[in-house]
């Protein structure tokens, strides 16, 4: 898997596309279990400070473990 993309050296637009790729919707939450892990948010919302460049992939990810 690709590592994400650093927040001092990629776009919104790179870090949103990552995320959609990362954790892609298969419409089954039964199946997936990815809407679980962040407590019923998508995996976009739940990664926003991500996305937005104000927080580190690894530290946002720490919230959900």
């Amino acid at each position: 898997m690709i590592t994400a993309p650093d927040i001092l050296n990629s776009t919104a637009k790179e870090r949103r596309n990552y995320i959609k790729e990362r954790f892609p919707c298969i419409a089954d939450c039964d199946m997936c279990g990815i809407c679980t892990v962040f407590h019923g948010k998508d995996a976009e919302v739940a990664y926003e400070a991500y996305i937005r460049g104000e927080r580190s992939f690894e530290d946002v990810s720490e919230d959900y473990r």
